[in-house]
């Protein structure tokens, strides 16, 4: 079956998977406020395209951390991969590493760490890290994630308790550890966006995590500002579909989506991507 955007590779993953399952991957917190604003944030922002321009090349390469990517798109740490495809993480390393882009695994991946970055040694990889109360748990762990080729850590800071997935509760599952499935508490994150750039200054990367569906909201977020955006449960849409092949999918949809976005803007490169492009009094 040909699926040719996000939504779709969400309605057929749905099919392929048990109703615990789904609600796990799917599910939101309480009553979902922060899950739907995300989406519907993309939605009230209105690009200002710049014509008569030469746009017969297009490319979306960039960098993060000075690493070069074939596009902003990457893949953040969610939990148990397995749950979606018997190879879990390992599947999705080997697509990360094809499309040459960064993928931040989870500290709650279904197989070791190791193991992973057997799968895909030449993948660009960060941690998703909680830091532990033992100093000592901490140190070992970051000193693994060097002998292994670790990149960056990537600190997560929002979960001081869990969310109340009720879905997960309804269905009896018992997965505490589940928190790396983004309980992001912000009224859109694309609103947020605008107040962390505009806060950084320029001095440091932001990147951009909630809510990514199409090009067009990866392009909304360049040109607020974002370096780069994350991906959490599209890869999991992908993954239960078609395993590897279907991360690698939904990558190549979005890059693609996002390439078409930048010539019918005006921009030939991530570089020309601005906030020039954005209609600021429709916010």
């Amino acid at each position: 079956m040909s699926l040719v955007c996000l939504a779709e590779f969400k309605a057929h993953a749905q099919k392929q998977l048990s109703k615990t399952s789904w609600d796990f991957i799917e599910g939101e917190a309480d009553d979902g406020i922060t899950y739907n604003e995300n989406m519907a944030a993309f939605k009230r922002i209105r690009l200002r395209p710049r014509y008569l321009r030469d746009v017969s090349k297009v490319d979306t390469r960039t960098t993060v951390q000075g690493q070069e990517i074939s596009a902003p798109i990457c893949i953040s740490p969610t939990a148990f991969h397995s749950i979606a495809w018997p190879d879990g993480e390992k599947s999705t390393a080997r697509a990360a590493q094809e499309a040459n882009i960064c993928y931040v695994i989870s500290s709650y991946a279904s197989y070791t760490l190791e193991d992973i970055v057997a799968a895909a040694p030449g993948g660009f990889h960060w941690f998703q890290l909680y830091v532990q109360s033992d100093w000592d748990v901490n140190k070992q762990l970051v000193q693994r994630l060097e002998a292994l080729g670790f990149k960056a850590l990537v600190i997560t800071v929002d979960v001081p308790v869990l969310g109340n997935r009720r879905g997960n509760r309804r269905n009896l599952l018992d997965l505490e550890a589940s928190i790396t499935l983004m309980d992001l508490r912000s009224p859109g994150q694309i609103d947020a966006l605008r107040e962390v750039v505009a806060a950084v200054k320029g001095k440091i990367e932001v990147y951009m995590d909630g809510g990514v569906r199409t090009g067009n909201d990866v392009l909304k977020a360049l040109a607020l500002g974002a370096r780069c955006i994350f991906l959490g449960r599209p890869i999991l849409w992908g993954l239960a579909c078609k395993g590897e092949h279907g991360v690698k999918e939904v990558l190549d949809i979005l890059k693609e989506e996002l390439h078409t976005c930048m010539a019918l803007s005006g921009c030939r490169s991530i570089a020309e991507i601005s906030p020039d492009l954005i209609q600021f009094s429709r916010l």
